[in-house]
């Protein structure tokens, strides 16, 4: 088995969105173990200073919109800019990320299934019935993952994620943690993949 890359991510960062795929690839060409850590992002930005898209800076909103029609293009994928549901809360499909990912189960497909809902098809994915649609799809029965959502695990898994993230130094979606060293947004997956080939040790903050 190879090394553990923990990638925390909100299903509601169209970030996440944009860099799913991608390292996916990455870590199955150098045998690394993805392993899939949702958070809740406001206690990624109360641990760590950040802000809420609606409180940071109108320039830097707008440099968002800039931004992610360049990596729209560069990814090659649609994306809505102006999703019909954001900001909406994300915990039930985290919840149940959770749950796939305790199961074994195919928690990759379900995230992206929640991705393009959201950032393609303009779906509130914190309805229960889309959530139950993206689990139906990807070949799981929705009551079986939802009874575990409700549970205690599921729980108490989102709340150590969210502790992994602040002790990592996580600042939010997506970050990759890789040997103890965070590599914040999908645009630093090509640094993270020359960590993996080089085998050096994770760099800390000075």
């Amino acid at each position: 088995m190879g090394e553990t890359i923990d990638y925390f991510y909100s299903h509601v960062s169209p970030w996440a969105y944009l860099g799913h795929d991608v390292v996916r690839v990455i870590a199955e060409k150098h045998g690394a173990v993805l392993r899939a850590r949702p958070v809740d992002l406001s206690g990624v930005f109360d641990a760590s200073g950040g802000l809420p898209l609606g409180k940071r800076h109108p320039a830097r909103q707008a440099y968002r919109f800039i931004e992610m029609q360049r990596w729209r293009d560069k990814r090659d994928v649609p994306l809505s800019f102006e999703p019909k549901f954001f900001p909406t809360k994300p915990g039930l499909a985290d919840r149940s990320a959770i749950a796939l990912a305790q199961a074994e189960g195919p928690v990759w497909e379900f995230s992206a299934a929640m991705f393009k809902a959201i950032w393609v098809d303009d779906l509130d994915i914190a309805e229960e019935h889309v959530v139950r649609q993206g689990l139906a799809d990807v070949g799981v029965h929705p009551d079986d993952v939802l009874s575990k959502v409700a549970g205690q695990d599921v729980s108490i898994q989102y709340q150590q994620n969210q502790k992994a993230a602040a002790e990592a130094g996580v600042i939010g979606s997506p970050c990759y943690v890789l040997r103890g060293e965070p590599f914040w947004g999908q645009d630093r997956i090509d640094l993270l993949e020359d960590a993996l080939i080089s085998g050096r040790p994770g760099y800390t903050s000075l």
